[in-house]
């Protein structure tokens, strides 16, 4: 059975840090582009990071960049999203998603399956 499952959200204080995983089973991740996606209550979900196939090159919503680090291990099937110095407009739940052809990687239009989300809630 194909599935993607997130897990790592958690509630944490501003400047704290996360780690999101997005691990698979049924199928071979490396074969997938990966996204990170968010959506926080009342908005539309936002594109945070992404990872190709192969070589694992990344890209980042401008809002993540420099705080947020996506990287993949193939031997775990899993994709990781270390956050760090998360702030409250860092609240959303995290959704990852796969995708074959990956065109725009912070459009969430481009990807074929997605899992079921992890929430973080950064608060004092």
């Amino acid at each position: 059975q194909v599935q993607l499952a997130e897990s790592g959200g958690g509630l944490v204080q501003p400047g704290g840090s996360l780690r999101l995983s997005c691990a698979a089973s049924g199928f071979a991740l490396d074969y997938y582009a990966v996204g990170w996606f968010r959506q926080a209550p009342g908005k539309e979900r936002e594109g945070v990071s992404f990872v190709t196939r192969g070589a694992g090159s990344t890209s980042y919503a401008d809002s993540v960049k420099g705080r947020f680090t996506i990287s993949r291990d193939n031997a775990k099937n899993t994709v990781y999203l270390q956050m760090n110095s998360l702030k409250p407009e860092d609240t959303a739940v995290y959704y990852c998603a796969i995708g074959l052809r990956v065109g725009d990687p912070m459009s969430d239009l481009e990807y074929d399956y997605w899992g079921r989300g992890t929430q973080v809630t950064v608060s004092s």
